[in-house]
């Protein structure tokens, strides 16, 4: 079982006295893509334009574009409430860039009250994603807005 305030500590120390966008998220998704167990792809979208583009991420190729209101990651941007999914196949509008991926959470990245994007975890395990991930994920979040100030 992963130790989350372990890993909430090192999240914080990869990012401390860094800013940059695309290095942070690149980081970020390194460490939880080989820490958290039965985790398939984790990543960052980046609002661009109207839209979901991707970002830095650890896994298999991704959907590059995703519109908002679509599939877990745009609604998850749309409505800029965390999306956790133990079944994708039976979310209405799912968009599927990994057919092996069964569960989803999607944890929107709001900074100065407006939607950067959004940190996307898959697993291929039907309901691999609880409460606690959802609070540690979050936690994660925080830290990672924190270091772009």
């Amino acid at each position: 079982m992963t130790d989350y305030d372990q890993l909430l500590e090192q999240s914080r120390s990869l990012l401390k006295g860094q800013n940059d966008l695309v290095a942070n998220a690149a980081n970020l998704s390194s460490l939880l893509f080989h820490s958290m167990e039965q985790v398939n792809w984790v990543g960052f979208y980046f609002l661009k334009g109207g839209r979901l583009i991707v970002g830095p991420f650890q896994g298999r190729p991704a959907c590059v574009e995703i519109p908002l209101g679509r599939g877990v990651c745009g609604t998850a941007a749309e409505t800029w409430e965390v999306q956790r999914v133990a079944d994708v196949h039976a979310f209405d509008g799912h968009i599927a860039c990994d057919l092996a991926s069964r569960s989803e959470i999607v944890i929107p990245l709001i900074i100065n009250q407006q939607l950067l994007g959004v940190l996307d975890l898959d697993s291929p395990e039907t309901g691999r994603f609880d409460q606690a991930d959802e609070d540690f994920l979050v936690r994660v979040a925080t830290v990672f807005l924190d270091s772009l100030e």
